[in-house]
């Protein structure tokens, strides 16, 4: 599955390489903690992605649920950035084929680089469009 998770309003929290590297290993170790298994974390200041396999007895909502709400309290807990932080209510789902997993992961990976030349929004909008997905 291929989840995707942005910060509340989505303002640029994490705002530099640094700290958003600190919060994807504490997602992933996390994730590990409670037997969920990460395959990729990465994202950019005001984005999650996370490619992670479901196991027999998860669902999407539960792991959303342990990995937004856990690192939101982490991040504020440890006081990473300079206002409260917060991820938005909403969040993106999809599976992904054994095909195309090695596209989504290089994908994911080059987060840093994608948004350089693209926004969030733009790319949301463009999904959005793409796939005929309705706007909420």
């Amino acid at each position: 599955m291929h989840f995707v998770w942005s910060t509340k309003n989505r303002f640029p929290f994490l705002d530099s390489l640094e700290l958003r590297q600190k919060v994807w290993n504490h997602i992933r170790e996390n994730a590990k903690e409670k037997g969920i298994y990460t395959d990729y974390i990465s994202g950019y200041s005001d984005h999650c992605h996370c490619i992670i396999s479901l196991g027999v007895d998860q669902n999407i909502q539960k792991i959303i649920q342990l990995l937004k709400g856990e690192s939101s309290y982490w991040i504020n807990k440890h006081n990473l950035t300079k206002e409260k932080f917060e991820w938005q209510n909403e969040y993106f789902a999809v599976s992904v084929s054994e095909s195309l997993i090695d596209k989504v992961r290089y994908y994911v990976k080059n987060q840093e680089n994608h948004h350089k030349k693209k926004t969030f929004q733009e790319e949301y909008d463009e999904i959005i469009s793409k796939f005929g997905f309705q706007k909420q």
